[in-house]
């Protein structure tokens, strides 16, 4: 499947299957994350992925009561371990790395026939602690797993023409 096709047939999943994700599936999907840039190859990245029942089930309630959290057969926590270095354009890079890194997953998933979906609804402090998360590693992001058990809604965009200037700005 082409790269563009992956990005049109993904979407935010919030209604998984029950079935477990296949480890080689899983495995691909944190293999695209490992293979991501980062500024200054840093790789500050760290994925803690549950998927234990009980413990996803917990994780819902440190979502602010998002359900299909506790539902998506596997839930990745998208950790950082160096959040001091600020690139030259004044932007902090871990969020940004991370956030290349948990693309990379979405992607992938779609390859795998799995869906996802970002969540930055949570309290970080909660996850930290139900997961022995230490005190020095932000927890930036989750992002839940698994087979969509709805359909993707249609996409609406605005036109390439609207967001695209060429030369200097002219919006």
């Amino acid at each position: 499947m082409a790269v563009l096709e992956q990005i049109k047939q993904r979407y935010s999943v919030r209604k998984y299957e029950a079935h477990a994700v296949e480890p080689e599936k899983l495995e691909a999907v944190l293999e695209a994350a490992r293979l991501a840039p980062s500024a200054r190859n840093v790789q500050e990245w760290r994925f803690v992925v549950v998927q234990d029942e009980a413990m996803r089930a917990k994780l819902v309630d440190a979502a602010y009561g998002q359900k299909f959290v506790g539902e998506a057969p596997v839930v990745i926590v998208c950790c950082a371990t160096n959040t001091d270095y600020v690139m030259r354009c004044g932007q902090a890079a871990h969020p940004i790395d991370i956030a290349i890194a948990m693309e990379h997953m979405a992607l992938q998933a779609v390859q795998e026939g799995l869906g996802t979906c970002w969540i930055g609804s949570f309290y970080p402090e909660q996850i930290r602690a139900l997961l022995n998360i230490p005190d020095d590693i932000a927890v930036v992001e989750i992002l839940t797993l698994g087979y969509p058990a709805d359909t993707a809604p249609e996409k609406k965009r605005v036109p390439l023409s609207d967001i695209v200037s060429h030369e200097t700005w002219t919006f």
